[in-house]
């Protein structure tokens, strides 16, 4: 009988997340939204939750950052593009290096399901037609979309074509981060160093 259970992973080290300046001349705000956007995609996608999040947070020993529902939701909420009820707290250094760490464990656990989303996307972009006529393309932009209005703010009104390019392009990321180094990759291009 073949075993199933999950070995604990160590968690990548944080020099592979460095700083090339000073912690407070990074814009957390952008920060912020680019972690929660990334994170919606993969809801949206996935279908994950915070109990996904929180158990990767487990096996990656990130359990003193992210301590429960609670402090996931507070650090969601840090993303100035969120309606708040008043639960925003200030993102620092580590959380979001935290966050960056969480995001790309459960992009590599969804890696499957992230490469077929992308081949359907470049099979679809190949035949002139619209990706949502593909099942789970049509699903994810949905799920994006439907999230997306009912969390963030709609001081300007978005379109809904301006959500799928949004969708599509954070795909296509995710495919990255779900990668070898892809924690090294998000954090780079958090911090304007890649696109």
């Amino acid at each position: 009988m073949v075993s199933t259970v999950k070995m604990p992973k160590s968690p990548p080290a944080w020099e592979d997340l460095p700083l090339s300046q000073a912690a407070d001349s990074i814009d957390l705000d952008n920060i912020k939204t680019q972690l929660d956007l990334v994170l919606l995609s993969l809801e949206a996608l996935a279908g994950i939750g915070s109990e996904e999040m929180l158990q990767a947070a487990a096996e990656l020993n990130l359990e003193s950052m992210i301590t429960d529902r609670v402090a996931l939701w507070r650090l969601r909420q840090s993303n100035p593009l969120r309606k708040s009820s008043g639960g925003r707290k200030k993102l620092d250094v580590e959380e979001a290096r935290s966050l960056v760490l969480i995001i790309c464990h459960l992009a590599k656990d969804h890696q499957e399901l992230i490469r077929r989303a992308v081949a359907l996307l470049e099979q679809m972009t190949q035949q002139n037609s619209e990706p949502h006529r593909a099942a789970l393309l049509g699903d994810y932009l949905d799920n994006f979309n439907n999230t997306y209005r009912e969390r963030m703010t709609q001081e300007e009104k978005v379109s809904t074509d301006s959500l799928k390019q949004l969708a599509l392009k954070l795909l296509i990321k995710l495919l990255f981060y779900s990668g070898a180094k892809g924690h090294q990759r998000l954090w780079l291009a958090l911090l304007g160093k890649v696109s």
